[in-house]
């Protein structure tokens, strides 16, 4: 359990700028991967491999695995944040919401979490924070109203990306609070695949289930389970155990324009005037918050 420990901390020094690189490319994978199968059958395909290798790993590495109540804490945050929170982003980009506006709008993550935890965790906010909010609201509202004017997404995934936003926030603070000192592989895979319980049946029920396995969608499929099932929501686990989430959060202002330049670059998608205002004071809002919370 020390040797655990010891190598956790060693692995969440440096957790934080690969995380944000790692969980950039997740948004990139999901446009990547959507044209060949539907978002909830593509997402449980996704989660029935992660669960499997998961578990495979945990069981040749002799890893102990949570209790019962344990158990039912880590599937609790698995619905959230990956039933729920990649549900609605995989399901609004399919919509027609741009990667990098996805991305924008779960980023306020950080913001949205510093808010919740006055009640959660009793913390209170300060005036930079709230200074910092109104950046962020209205930075991620003058990015959405150009993509909206221009006929790119609707609002029902904008009102997607927000429910995913909510729900990453809802982990995060569940997750530190109930699911300290669970074992790491056996809990994430639980975690996946207690949202590969949740998505499936919704995935037979109202989508074809048809999947074109081309090359491009192979790689997709390959990153988002290797690379960011067990890369990044990996390295999320340790960030968030190892109370490092400052490291991370004060970094995550950086995953917008991130994907927003892998996105230019791989799509073409671009940004007007507006909304590259609206990405800086999106990004400025976070930091704000960020540097107060640190």
């Amino acid at each position: 359990m020390n040797a655990e420990r010891g190598s956790l901390f060693t692995l969440g020094t440096v957790a934080a700028p690969l995380f944000v690189v790692l969980w950039s490319t997740g948004f990139i994978g999901a446009k990547y991967g959507l044209p060949y199968a539907e978002p909830l059958t593509f997402l449980s395909v996704r989660f029935a491999l992660a669960s499997a290798a998961l578990t495979l790993w945990a069981l040749l590495a002799g890893s102990p695995w949570p209790t019962g109540r344990q158990a039912a804490h880590m599937a609790f945050v698995g619905i959230l944040l990956h039933a729920s929170y990649l549900g609605g982003v995989f399901v609004a980009i399919s919509l027609g919401v741009e990667a990098a506006v996805s991305a924008l709008i779960v980023s306020m993550q950080p913001i949205l979490t510093a808010f919740l935890a006055r009640w959660v965790l009793g913390e209170t906010m300060t005036r930079m924070q709230w200074v910092g909010l109104g950046f962020g609201i209205t930075g991620v509202a003058l990015v959405v109203a150009e993509k909206l004017g221009d006929g790119l997404g609707d609002t029902t995934g904008v009102g997607l990306c927000l429910m995913s936003l909510l729900s990453i926030s809802v982990a995060t603070l569940y997750q530190k609070r109930f699911c300290a000192g669970v074992p790491m592989r056996a809990g994430t895979a639980i975690q996946f695949a207690a949202a590969l319980a949740v998505l499936t049946p919704l995935a037979l029920l109202l989508e074809t289930n048809r999947i074109e396995w081309t090359v491009e969608f192979v790689f997709a499929l390959g990153w988002l389970v290797i690379v960011l099932s067990l890369g990044a929501v990996g390295l999320l686990m340790v960030l968030i155990r190892q109370d490092s989430a400052g490291r991370v959060a004060s970094l995550f202002y950086l995953v917008p324009p991130c994907t927003a330049l892998m996105s230019w670059a791989l799509f073409g998608e671009t940004f007007g005037i507006a909304a590259l205002c609206g990405i800086f004071m999106a990004v400025i809002g976070v930091a704000m918050v960020m540097r107060e919370r640190s």
